[in-house]
């Protein structure tokens, strides 16, 4: 019975301290529901932030890549324009080319006609007649090959301009 009495004033004990600590464990559990909430609050705040910042970048991602389509259109037009003032070039080298084919004809004809010349009494209208042609075909020329560079010029002008603004 000793035995009985020693466990219930144990038991006793142990009951008086539970009741005593009753009133902490509900202050700390009040702290931590405190807390809890204050977590809780902040989470929240965190997800909005990570959400604003997910919408923000979709939207940066979406206006760079409407320039992007804007830039890779930019750069497929000046191909374009490249390609056909390569053709444009490539017509007046082939207009020159044939121009120049023609002045040495009539630089050998007029050659041909000093040395039949030379040879007897040269006629002198003929002779000032085929120097004439001889000028007419070099201003042609100079003509020719002036408007070939203003119209090269014309072409880069736009390009060079938007490539320095770029």
């Amino acid at each position: 019975m000793d035995n009985i009495a020693e466990y219930q004033a144990r038991i006793t004990a142990a009951l008086d301290r539970i009741s005593s600590a009753l009133p902490k464990v509900g202050a700390e559990d009040q702290g931590l529901a405190d807390a809890l909430e204050a977590e809780r609050t902040a989470n929240a705040q965190l997800e909005e932030r990570v959400k604003a910042i997910k919408d923000k970048q979709e939207t940066m991602v979406t206006e760079l890549e409407a320039q992007v389509s804007s830039l890779k259109q930019q750069v497929d037009e000046q191909d374009t324009a490249l390609g056909e003032l390569r053709a444009a070039v490539e017509t007046k080298e082939s207009e020159a080319r044939q121009l120049r084919k023609v002045t040495a004809e009539l630089r050998a004809r007029i050659a041909a006609l000093r040395e039949a010349n030379a040879d007897a009494l040269p006629d002198a209208h003929l002779v000032n007649k085929a120097m004439a042609s001889e000028l007419e075909a070099l201003r042609a020329a100079e003509t020719s090959m002036r408007a070939e560079m203003d119209e090269i010029l014309g072409a880069l002008e736009p390009i060079v301009t938007e490539a320095e603004h770029a």
